[in-house]
């Protein structure tokens, strides 16, 4: 009797422990499937109105993980609690299709399409504070250059200089076919040093035009208009605002080693959430301003470009409406394009007007930015030629 009595308690008490854990881990499901479902929201929520919103977009690749392995749990237990993450990855979907493309089959071109290949870059300055420490650098992103042979060549962070060694813009317009050019400079110092943005062109530059932000910034969009055949098509080249992480906060982020106090650690994290919300908030003012532009083009659009935000952001959402995401179309794996601490990033563009199809897009992984470039080959369907009277 003693014995029936003592088994039947450690029967029930394995009962209660696995009955508590089971419910820790549905709880703790549940938890990661709002924030999914969050991020999902984000891309409709401007940050001015709610930022934190954008702050649980940054962390999408990883919500998305997370709750891929719970579905996988559950299917391994055979529990219906993987409706819960189910639910939250498949309601989802397009922002899944925006960070990760397997795309099996080719593109049908148009026949008669006028091939445009369209690279863009985030240079960070040509590398000039030596932040690579290859000394070489510089040729590098040149030698890129020449190697992909654009028509359309987009650069943000763009820096040139009448100094010895330093006038990228010369040099560009000596190397490479692309010699059409628009150049917006945001900063210039002793009448030799320009910062800035730049597009290039092999097509005739009709005209030129800059998108200013109503606030003190570095950031600008500029749009170039392209006479190709019979045909305009307005190139957008834009850069929004980053978040202004400073030395101290991607040592903090990224130093494993470090141990900094209590009071640090708080310091240190109110800082970095401070700049991520005036980031956000701001990309969302700059963005209304350059989607209202691009609707009222009256020609084809092309925009290239650093976001500065992901794909599950209001940015990405706002100006991608009516467009086609050349990554989406015809890329391959994860999109990343920020080659620093947050490296599963998508935060550089190449977006397009639906009457253009895009192939063969592909991210340059090498280290020669805090970004990587991006180029992809878009197909014109031109109109024809006009009959002379």
């Amino acid at each position: 009797m003693g014995k029936t009595l003592t088994h039947t308690s450690t029967v029930a008490g394995k009962k209660i422990k696995r009955s508590f854990l089971f419910k820790l881990i549905v709880f703790l499901n549940i938890g990661a499937a709002v924030l999914l479902l969050l991020s999902h929201l984000a891309s409709y929520i401007n940050p001015g109105v709610f930022w934190v919103a954008s702050l649980v977009a940054l962390a999408f690749p990883g919500l998305l993980l997370v709750n891929l392995l719970f579905i996988l749990y559950w299917l391994l237990v055979k529990s219906r609690a993987l409706f819960i993450s189910l639910f939250a990855v498949l309601v989802g979907f397009d922002n899944l299709q925006t960070q990760v493309q397997l795309n099996l089959f080719e593109t049908q071109v148009p026949p008669q399409a006028q091939k445009l290949r369209v690279l863009s870059f985030n240079a960070r300055l040509f590398d000039l504070y030596d932040w690579t420490g290859n000394p070489k650098t510089r040729d590098k992103i040149f030698k890129m250059v020449q190697d992909e042979t654009p028509d359309i060549l987009c650069f943000q962070e763009f820096y040139t200089s009448s100094k010895a060694g330093r006038n990228n813009l010369d040099t560009l317009l000596n190397l490479q076919k692309a010699t059409n050019h628009h150049v917006a400079y945001t900063e210039t110092l002793r009448n030799s040093d320009h910062w800035g943005i730049a597009t290039f062109s092999t097509y005739p530059v009709v005209r030129r035009g800059n998108i200013l932000f109503n606030e003190e910034t570095n950031n600008l969009c500029i749009f170039t208009d392209l006479k190709i055949g019979e045909d305009t098509v307005r190139v957008y080249n834009v850069h929004f605002q980053s978040n202004r992480f400073k030395r101290e906060d991607y040592e903090f982020l990224g130093n494993p080693n470090a141990k900094p106090t209590s009071d640090e650690k708080l310091t240190a994290s109110r800082n970095i959430i401070r700049r991520l919300q005036v980031g956000a908030t701001k990309r969302a003012s700059q963005v209304q301003v350059v989607s209202d532009h691009i609707e009222n083009s009256p020609y084809p659009v092309i925009v290239c470009g650093d976001f500065n935000d992901p794909p599950a952001s209001y940015t990405y959402n706002k100006i991608s409406k009516n467009l086609k995401d050349a990554f989406v179309e015809s890329g391959w794996g994860l999109g990343n394009t920020f080659n620093g601490l947050f490296s599963v990033l998508r935060i550089d563009y190449l977006l397009h007007d639906p009457q253009m199809v895009g192939t063969g897009y592909k991210t340059i992984r090498q280290n020669l930015s805090d970004h990587y470039a991006i180029v992809s080959d878009l197909w014109l369907q031109q109109s024809p030629p006009k009959e002379r009277e």
